[in-house]
């Protein structure tokens, strides 16, 4: 940035055809913890479709705290009757927000509860269950098939929706090679990508009605084992967290292949835990397990630049990260106590300034901005 920049607040002289912008670092503020904290490290995070509830996974009873949001406020509800009978892991919500399935350690793995209102009612077991201890779960974007990464062989185990009846399907003819962490489907259904602990690392299975089908390995894999992946939300992007540099892998699709973009400059400084992508595509996070915790990138077309670290950091290992589905929202599990941080997003992109009033408003309500002398200026 060659043009001198200055910091400004209320009463500070500004000119049109300056630029205006607001510092990155402030884009994520962390808000005030909710009243009630889970009860242990948070291993798992999901927001509702209509960005109401959070649910946290986590060690300790009751393994599943459950949050409904008014605006910046997080207020703990009532427990479900029947809880998950061991540590929480990975929690994700139905497209239409009624239903919730939380991955967890002892059988029967996989705990499905329906949403009545603010009430969660376990639903009756599926008749077959994950074979082991289960870490992630996704549900596909018309909420007719439910995917869930467990500890021992299939590592991945999809049942199909019925009412509130969830059936597996038969195995892939291809499986995941070992311990399945995540699994994300693509924004259409289409595909659906797991994360494990043994080359490749990353197996992608392309959808056709009930029936998953192995793709190509793509020509560069991650580096060891995938703890999280994330599609972006027109599913021309797939982002891999995993163990050993670069911690973060990106590719771009193409039909059915899946290309390695460049790393970014910048990388996370340690193991990467889940990513997420803003609903707009405009962000994506990683948590990892070496502070600050928490990396966070602009995306500018196939470009991924780090954003300044918030103000505030998770106060451990980051382990999933979660925005809301208005994007106003970044939740991050962790460890350590309060095991949960919430950062709202307050995004102000640079423009000329051409109305002195709504500037100096701006200024008088708190936000803080710069300004840059100059005609054109790429931020």
């Amino acid at each position: 940035m060659d043009a001198p920049v200055e910091k400004i607040q209320a009463g500070f002289p500004v000119s049109c055809g300056q630029v205006l912008y607001r510092d990155r670092s402030k884009d994520f503020t962390k808000i005030v913890n909710p009243n009630t904290l889970p009860t242990g490290d948070g291993n798992g995070g999901a927001f509702s479709p209509n960005g109401n509830f959070l649910a946290i996974g986590h060690y300790n009873s009751p393994f599943i705290t459950i949050y409904k949001r008014s605006g910046d406020t997080f207020a703990k509800l009532p427990n479900p009757t029947t809880l998950p009978t061991g540590v929480g892991y990975r929690c994700a919500f139905s497209p239409d927000g009624n239903f919730l399935a939380v991955a967890h350690l002892n059988s029967p793995y996989i705990t499905i509860y329906k949403r009545n209102d603010d009430t969660f009612t376990k639903l009756a077991n599926q008749v077959t269950l994950p074979t082991n201890t289960c870490y992630g779960c996704a549900f596909s974007p018309d909420g007719n098939y439910l995917a869930v990464a467990h500890l021992n062989s299939p590592y991945i185990t999809i049942c199909k929706r019925n009412g509130d009846t969830f059936t597996k399907l038969a195995n892939p003819t291809t499986l995941p090679t070992g311990i399945g962490y995540r699994c994300a489907f693509s924004p259409d259904g289409n595909f659906l990508a797991v994360g494990h602990d043994v080359s490749p690392y990353l197996t992608i299975y392309k959808r056709n009605d009930d029936t998953f089908t192995k793709l190509a390995n793509p020509v560069t894999l991650p580096t060891n084992t995938c703890y999280g992946c994330a599609f972006s939300p027109d599913g021309n992007f797939l982002a891999v967290g995993h163990d050993v540099s670069p911690y973060l892998t990106i590719y771009k699709r193409n039909g059915d292949t899946f290309a390695k973009l460049a790393n970014p400059a910048t990388l996370p400084i340690g193991n990467g835990r889940e990513c997420a992508f803003s609903p707009n595509g405009n962000y994506l996070s990683i948590v990892h397990d070496q502070t600050p915790f928490i990396a966070i990138y602009k995306r500018n077309s196939d470009m991924f630049t780090k954003l300044a670290n918030p103000v505030n950091l998770p106060t451990g290992d980051g382990r999933v990260c979660a925005f809301s589905p208005d994007g106003k929202y970044l939740a991050i599990t962790h460890l350590n106590s309060p095991y949960i941080t919430i950062y709202s997003l307050n995004v102000f992109s640079s423009s000329l300034i051409n109305n002195l009033t709504d500037v100096h408003i701006a200024l008088e309500n708190g936000n803080e901005y710069s300004t840059v002398k100059a005609n054109h200026i790429e931020l």
